[in-house]
């Protein structure tokens, strides 16, 4: 039995002519999802096929954004060409989100640091470290990325990251990193490396404005809680 094409199937099945009738706010994530990878399987539509892809996902795109190949091709029908499809859509969403935010935003609290780092480490399975830099008027000027897979609180990276600061000519920086394990709370190791960091760009006259760690739906910052 041949896979059915999105075009044979039922009309009142059809994402794309849901979709110019309606317009893209009337699909769900699964029809969405269903114009990209064109077809299903021999045994259910394109649709169907993604219903349970999202449903392995908890029905979470941003789970999804996680997923590799060798985790679509689990599902009939779902080569490297169709996940490499999906894969580039979730990545192109992340970057969107990325562009709607000015680069030369005023930082105001956490949740303004949160914001512009998320989309770049929430999908992550590994850790990265980043520094933010800003102005005396905390308007940022630039980020840039320290380590990946973790930092080791040497001296060559604290003085990576007051590097950047004075190279930008930033007055304050911002500490940015991710625990992919979900659990938002600071370890002990990130603790010292914040005080490292404090202590040092005082010397240099910088201030420390917080140390964000971001996972998948919640954050933590030093200065809210009161380690600033």
């Amino acid at each position: 039995m041949d896979k059915l094409n999105i075009n044979q199937w039922a009309e009142e099945d059809r994402p794309r002519e849901k979709m110019m009738q309606k317009g893209a706010e009337a699909l769900s994530d699964a029809e969405l999802l269903a114009i990209l990878i064109g077809s299903g399987n021999t045994e259910e539509s394109a649709v169907a096929l993604m219903q349970r892809v999202l449903s392995a996902a908890s029905n979470d795109l941003n789970q999804l954004g996680k997923w590799e190949v060798h985790d679509f091709s689990r599902f009939k029908g779902f080569g490297p060409a169709k996940s490499i499809t999906i894969m580039a859509a979730l990545e192109l969403g992340k970057r969107r989100r990325l562009q709607e935010r000015p680069e030369r935003a005023v930082i105001r609290s956490s949740r303004d640091i949160h914001d512009i780092f998320y989309p770049l480490l929430c999908d992550l399975a590994q850790e990265e470290f980043w520094v933010l830099l800003m102005n005396q008027a905390a308007r940022v000027i630039d980020k840039a990325r320290i380590s990946r897979g973790g930092i080791d609180q040497t001296t060559a990276d604290v003085r990576s990251i007051l590097r950047e600061a004075l190279l930008q000519r930033a007055t304050q920086i911002a500490l940015i990193h991710n625990h992919p394990s979900g659990n938002p709370r600071p370890s002990p190791e990130d603790q010292r490396l914040t005080e490292l960091v404090r202590k040092a760009s005082q010397t240099m006259n910088i201030r420390l404005t917080d140390h964000v760690i971001i996972t998948d739906g919640k954050y933590y910052s030093f200065t809210d809680e009161g380690l600033l």
